[in-house]
C-alpha cells in the first residue's frame, strides 16, 4: 500500500531530512522505470487539462511526477481551500490576528491544496503544471462554517468523494517532507494573503497544532519554506492598484485569465502564479527574488503589521480569493 511503502522509507525521528529527500528521488526513479515516462499532454493552448486531481488512490504516482520536475521548475504557487472561519476575535488588536489563524487552523481540517510549478520567468512544464490535492473531509463529522461549505459546493467540490477517497494528511505530510518541495533553499513559494494557507501546511508538516507564539510560527515558516512571496503584501508597494482587491479582482485588473473554477485550489494556485509574474513584471519596481524586502513577509502578520493595530483590513480579506 502507499502508506506502507512510504512508511518504510520515512522515519523522521532517526534520519536526516536531506538524506530522505535523496532517497525519495532515487525511489521515484526506480518506480518510473516500471511506470514509464512523465505524462505529457499535447495541447496548443492551456485549459483545465493542465490541472491534475490527486486523491488517495493516485497520491504516490503524482508525487513521483512532481519530484521529477522540482529542479527545473522550482517556483511553486500555492493555494488552499479550507472550511471557513469558525472562531472570531474579541478585539481589533494586532495580537488577535495571529490568534484567529492559530485557533481556526488548529480546530479545522484542510480540504484542498493546489500547487502550480514554473521557472523564474513564469514558464510551466509541458502538459500538467498544476496539482490539486483533495484531502479526507467528512461534512457529517468535521467542523466547518456553513457558508464556506456552501460556497465550495457551488464551486464543484465533491464532498462525498473527499469522504471516500480523500488523502490522509499524515501520509501526505510524510511525502511532502521527503519530496524536496520543503526544507529546500532552491525552492520559492508564491501565494496570496496566505497566513491561513501556510498555517495549514505547517500543521500538516509538523503533525502538530500551530504554536501560541507568532514568532515561533515564522521560525517554522523560515525553516520549512525558506522563500515565500505573498502577492497581497507586494501589492502595498503599487500605488496604482486597489489594495483591498482579492485575488480574482487583481487578476481581472491585470488582465490575467482564469483556467478552471474559482474557489478550487488548483485553479486558484494557477491564477496565483500568472498574477504574480504579471505583477512583478509590470507593477513592482525593483523586485528581486531573495530580497529581504519582499521575502517571507505575510500580509497582515509579523513584519507587515509592525505599528499597525487594526484588524479590519485583514479580516475583510481573509477568505476573499
Amino acid at each position: 500500500s502507499t502508506q506502507s511503502t512510504w512508511g518504510s522509507l520515512i522515519d523522521l525521528s532517526t534520519r536526516n531530512i536531506h538524506a530522505l529527500q535523496k532517497q525519495m528521488i532515487a525511489f521515484i526513479a526506480d518506480q518510473s522505470k516500471e511506470k514509464g515516462p512523465i505524462r505529457v499532454i499535447d495541447m496548443t493552448t492551456r485549459d483545465e487539462r493542465c490541472i491534475q486531481d490527486v486523491w488517495g488512490h493516485n497520491l504516490e504516482e503524482e508525487m513521483g511526477i512532481i519530484a521529477h520536475m522540482i529542479e527545473s521548475y522550482p517556483y511553486v504557487s500555492m493555494d488552499t481551500e479550507f472550511p471557513g472561519v469558525v472562531v472570531q476575535p474579541l478585539n481589533q488588536l494586532h495580537s488577535a490576528l495571529w490568534k484567529t489563524i492559530q485557533c481556526n487552523v488548529n480546530i479545522l481540517k484542510i480540504i484542498q491544496l493546489g500547487l502550480t510549478f514554473s521557472d523564474a520567468e513564469g514558464r510551466h512544464p509541458p502538459g500538467v503544471c498544476t496539482w490539486q490535492f483533495n484531502f479526507k473531509f467528512d461534512i457529517d463529522m468535521d467542523v466547518y462554517a456553513q457558508d464556506s461549505i456552501e460556497l465550495l459546493q457551488s464551486s464543484g467540490i465533491d464532498f462525498e468523494a473527499h469522504k471516500k477517497d480523500g488523502i490522509d494528511v499524515t501520509v501526505f505530510g510524510e511525502m511532502l517532507t521527503a519530496s524536496g518541495l520543503v526544507l529546500n533553499e532552491d525552492v520559492s513559494w508564491i501565494s496570496f494573503h496566505s497566513g491561513y494557507d501556510f498555517g495549514y501546511l505547517l500543521k500538516i508538516l509538523t503533525n502538530a497544532e500551530l504554536p501560541e507564539d507568532e514568532n515561533e510560527f515564522f521560525d517554522l515558516l523560515d525553516t520549512y519554506f525558506h522563500a515565500v512571496y505573498d502577492i497581497k503584501y507586494l501589492m502595498k508597494s503599487c500605488s496604482n492598484l486597489n489594495h483591498k482587491s482579492g485575488l480574482s479582482q487583481l487578476a481581472i485588473d491585470l488582465q490575467v485569465c482564469r483556467i478552471g473554477p474559482m474557489h478550487q485550489a488548483g485553479s486558484d494556485s494557477l491564477i496565483t502564479c500568472h498574477t504574480f509574474f504579471k505583477l512583478i513584471k509590470t507593477h513592482v519596481k525593483g523586485f528581486c527574488f531573495g530580497d529581504p524586502k519582499w521575502k517571507n513577509v505575510l500580509y497582515g502578520l509579523g513584519r507587515d503589521m509592525l505599528g499597525t493595530p487594526a484588524l479590519d483590513a485583514y479580516a475583510q480579506n481573509a477568505y476573499c480569493k
